[in-house]
């Protein structure tokens, strides 16, 4: 009997609270109701202001660019500004509406104020990346146009942008990668292109018989014959390294940056030719095996 009607009170305040609830509920519903009625007009025109605002924004964007260029701005630092001045635009844009509706602009700034440690703590990614932007503008460790390697996750590719959190790469295959500024400044990175020429390096084997005379004329012979190689610079032909199966010869030589990979394969090309051209042998791993007889194999 107890039990029967703990369950029965315990059932009507279950009901009484869901009704107090809806009562809430459709109350503020019916406030949001009355206030976007009485803020309809405005809030058309927030709307309109909106979308106006955002062109207003992009042909400003337009005109910046142009200037830049007329300008002669390095790409790095204006594209840089670009992406400032348009999270900018749109931040006064957003805030010129919600004032239109009846916001109070104060109040915004009275909630970030109070809520400033929480939005450090959540920003805080975002404010890393943007000092990475500025401390790539200031030191130039690459610009746009230069090819890097990034040494943490080991992307690369040639830089097409520097925006205000993020650095964009487009990759030898087409693929667009984009790395966070922070992770640029705070990790070691290569510029393959920075300096106007590069060393190219090649290592080929070649057999223990080897005339190493013979294979120093040729192989320098063929860097002569390149017009790509530059004349006033070392040119390297050495023995590197004693293998198991023959010996390591090393190649090196200097040429402008933009005709490094071209010329590297082309060197490789040509040294392979002219060693089957001359009885080069390129040796390959192989295992040699003497079998002693059982007479001779006796101490």
């Amino acid at each position: 009997m107890w039990l029967t009607e703990n369950t029965n009170q315990m059932v009507e305040e279950a009901a009484k609270n869901v009704e107090e609830s809806a009562g809430v509920l459709k109350s503020t519903l019916d406030d949001m109701i009355s206030w976007f009625i009485g803020k309809s007009g405005s809030v058309l025109v927030a709307i309109a202001f909106i979308v106006i605002g955002i062109k207003l924004v992009g042909m400003m964007l337009k005109l910046f660019r142009r200037s830049f260029e007329r300008s002669k701005m390095d790409e790095s630092v204006s594209g840089f500004l670009l992406s400032i001045i348009r999270v900018v635009g749109y931040i006064l844009v957003f805030i010129t509406a919600a004032t239109i509706v009846g916001f109070e602009v104060t109040s915004f700034i009275t909630i970030l104020g109070t809520a400033s440690m929480a939005i450090g703590l959540a920003l805080q990614g975002a404010l890393s990346n943007l000092a990475g932007g500025m401390l790539i503008l200031l030191l130039k460790p690459f610009t746009v146009g230069d090819y890097i390697v990034e040494n943490e996750k080991g992307m690369e590719g040639t830089v097409t942008s520097i925006d205000i959190f993020y650095t964009r790469l487009l990759t030898h295959d087409n693929k667009m990668v984009v790395i966070p500024n922070g992770i640029l400044t705070n990790n070691s990175l290569l510029n393959l292109t920075n300096e106007m020429k590069r060393k190219v390096e090649i290592k080929i084997a070649i057999a223990y018989h080897s005339d190493m005379k013979q294979v120093k004329d040729v192989v320098y012979d063929i860097l002569k014959r390149d017009n790509r190689i530059l004349e006033n610079e070392p040119k390297d032909v050495f023995l590197d390294s004693f293998d198991d199966s023959g010996m390591t010869l090393g190649i090196r030589a200097w040429v402008k940056t933009e005709d490094y990979w071209k010329t590297t394969w082309d060197l490789r090309e040509k040294v392979k030719e002219a060693f089957d051209a001359n009885g080069i042998e390129i040796p390959y791993n192989r295992l040699e095996v003497d079998l002693l007889t059982e007479k001779e194999g006796r101490i």
